[in-house]
């Protein structure tokens, strides 16, 4: 066995890939199931947005449970025809529609997880509804394609560049959580002291767990912070494909794509459009542009330098984690296998027929050939090969000793 072949192992596809019928059906029972949660919004009056929004917004229950019953509809011919590039458009603008209604959802996740209270239960519902219909579409939309392989071993880190990027993400969190650390330890920052923001966070529906953190001089937003910063390494070097010694029972094996993957691509989709809004509106409140509410704060230059170190951390780092995300996609997606087994094959077909190709009789008029009309000549007759092979030195030997 080569080395190459080492690090691979038998082509293996996703549940969607291998059953692409039950991705289909299980979209369609999502689809069903938004198309009645839309319904229910549209009678009852009940508003999908964040804030409300106007009399307009009562009818955004109406157009959720149009895309339910088109979604259903695209559904049941995908289990009847089967995924045709027609209805794979329809499934992948479906997707889009999705991600564009679920944005902000780890914003109501994070404030969750920090035990406060969502401002509105109907549009956080609609959110998850909606990211979890974009991960069906979009596997109904990739289904009945086989996957090229996964690899076993050889894990790899980002390129320079890549980790620039990752750089400059991690460090646009240091002035947010030095800010957020100096209000948990009593501090004074903007302005405002620790224990007024204290005050704020028990006002805004704080849980025990998150009072007791800031007691104790710990920021659950910093805390997050840094697990953002650990996701976002975990992207660029190798031990985010493999486990690494210090995770005891798992060290060696292999990480699921989907593991890192999932969280990376969620919260690029909402910190990066999320900070790069709240940066343009920043911007437009500096140059005088626009009014900025003070909010808890005591003057608007005090919310204004606030928001630019919040808003400055989310854009760079949501931006940082695209970078980080595409090029974890890219190093671990299992076409690179496919053809590096491919060109395996290739050049051992390629091996054994060289034999056969240099004791085959040549035309007459071949050997009144120049050198490199002849060298040229045999690569036709014998395929793809390489440079090695048609003049071969000690060195190139040598190299193609390894691959046996």
């Amino acid at each position: 066995m080569t080395n190459i072949e080492r690090t691979m192992k038998a082509p293996r596809s996703a549940w969607w890939q291998r059953c692409p019928r039950w991705a289909a059906w299980a979209t369609m029972l999502w689809a069903v199931l938004y198309a009645g949660f839309g319904l229910v919004c549209a009678l009852s009056g009940t508003s999908l947005l964040h804030h409300g929004g106007g009399s307009w917004a009562f009818g955004l229950g109406w157009v959720a449970m149009a895309v339910g019953v088109l979604v259903t509809l695209v559904s049941a011919a995908v289990v009847r025809y089967g995924p045709r590039p027609a209805l794979r458009v329809l499934l992948w603008v479906a997707c889009g529609l999705a991600v564009i209604t679920a944005f902000s959802l780890l914003m109501d996740v994070i404030t969750l997880m920090v035990g406060q209270g969502v401002e509105s239960r109907a549009s956080t519902a609609n959110k998850a509804l909606a990211a979890a219909g974009a991960a069906l579409l979009a596997a109904t939309a990739r289904s009945d394609r086989r996957s090229a392989g996964t690899a076993a071993g050889a894990s790899s880190a980002a390129s320079r560049r890549i980790q620039l990027a990752s750089w400059a993400g991690t460090l646009a969190f240091v002035p947010y959580a030095a800010m957020k650390l100096v209000w948990a330890s009593g501090g004074t920052f903007a302005g405002i002291t620790g224990e007024e923001m204290l005050a704020v966070s028990e006002r805004n529906g704080a849980s025990g767990i998150f009072l007791t953190l800031e007691s104790w001089g710990l920021d659950p937003t910093a805390l997050l912070a840094a697990l953002g910063v650990f996701l976002l390494w975990g992207l660029v070097r190798p031990w985010g494909q493999v486990f690494p010694r210090w995770t005891l029972f798992l060290r060696g094996r292999r990480v699921p794509r989907w593991l890192p993957l999932a969280p990376a691509l969620l919260g690029a989709a909402t910190l990066a459009p999320y900070g790069m809004v709240g940066v343009g509106y920043l911007a437009l409140a500096s140059a005088g542009a626009l009014t900025m509410r003070r909010g808890d704060f005591h003057s608007p230059g005090d919310a204004l330098l606030v928001g630019w170190i919040g808003m400055a951390a989310f854009a760079v780092y949501g931006i940082a984690l695209t970078i980080a995300a595409r090029s974890y996609w890219l190093r671990t997606r299992p076409t690179l296998l496919a053809r590096a087994e491919r060109g395996l094959a290739r050049f051992r077909g390629d091996q054994d027929e060289a034999p056969k190709t240099a004791s085959a009789p040549k035309p007459a008029a071949a050997n009144c050939l120049p050198p490199w009309a002849r060298r040229r000549q045999l690569h036709h007759v014998g395929g793809e090969r390489s440079r090695a092979e048609l003049c071969p030195s000690p060195d190139a030997t040598s190299r193609l000793n390894m691959f046996s």
